[in-house]
């Protein structure tokens, strides 16, 4: 994540001087992305680095959920970029402006060379984290565009036809805003404590009671993230009569752990057998 940290700001810094100098408004667009890119790797380092901080006696779960604010942030930010993109488009395509080809069609390339570089370090990562993910997908964003500025270069150069520029710019730009959206729904998502992807609370329920011996039934039960890759699950269980209290809440917390990836689970039995204990699960810490 810092390697590419670094690699990103690095180039943008030399994007913003090729897309003033030609004038092409896909570099600068490009170059605008490069520094939410960079926003984006930083606030993901930070992230990793923060959250892997242990838990404390104010912050009981840790700090690992600062990794979704920062999912939360890249999706936003790359909102903001694509209005911006689509309104200097706009602005230009009524008013073309003069682009030249050649040092647009150099930086582009080179641009094109240092996202590949960068999305390839970082897909060598835990690419289902939020947090990465997002990293990614602005990178892949910014990779799309160095081909939309490499393709409105070459045009440019064989044609002279100056509204391919702003044209490829907002293809590209919805390219973003649907991976964007994609990353926004997933961390509100885990934000609002939402069941993971593929979690049924229902089939659950029946799933424990069918395979497990000696469980009744199962109640109160409720499945979240606490961050990628952290699913959690509080739920209540009633025991069958003569069965061993202690080995079906154990077989229940290895069932979760081995075949739904729940590696903490909160089990209260239910004494009565009505199933009326009241559950109340403690709020996670703001």
């Amino acid at each position: 994540m810092l390697l590419g940290l670094v690699l990103t700001s690095a180039f943008m810094v030399a994007e913003v001087v090729g897309g003033v100098l030609s004038g092409s408004l896909a570099l600068i667009a490009d170059a605008g992305h490069m520094l939410t890119d960079s926003v984006a790797l930083l606030l993901a380092w930070l992230g990793f680095r923060i959250g892997s901080r242990p838990a404390d006696a104010r912050r009981s779960f840790g700090y690992s959920r600062l990794e979704v604010l920062a999912g939360l942030v890249n999706a936003m930010s790359l909102f903001a970029l694509v209005g911006w993109i689509a309104w200097e488009a706009v602005q230009r395509f009524f008013n073309p402006h003069e682009v030249l080809a050649g040092p647009m069609l150099a930086v582009a390339v080179i641009g094109l060379v240092v996202n590949l570089v960068v999305f390839r370090i970082l897909s060598g990562a835990d690419s289902d984290h939020v947090n990465i993910k997002g990293a990614m997908l602005h990178v892949l964003g910014d990779l799309l565009g160095s081909v939309a500025a490499i393709l409105a270069a070459i045009v440019i150069w064989l044609t002279g036809w100056m509204p391919i520029d702003p044209i490829l710019s907002v293809l590209v730009s919805l390219l973003i805003l649907r991976s964007a959206w994609a990353l926004l729904t997933r961390t509100f998502n885990i934000l609002m404590e939402g069941a993971p992807d593929g979690f049924d609370a229902t089939q659950l329920e029946q799933e424990l009671t069918k395979k497990i011996e000696g469980l009744d039934g199962v109640g109160h039960l409720h499945v979240w993230s606490l961050s990628s890759g952290q699913v959690m699950a509080t739920l209540e269980i009633r025991i069958a009569s003569g069965a061993d209290p202690r080995a079906v809440t154990q077989a229940v917390r290895e069932l979760l752990r081995q075949d739904h990836a729940i590696t903490h689970a909160t089990i209260e039995v239910d004494w009565t057998g009505t199933g009326s204990v009241c559950h109340q699960q403690a709020a996670l810490p703001q």
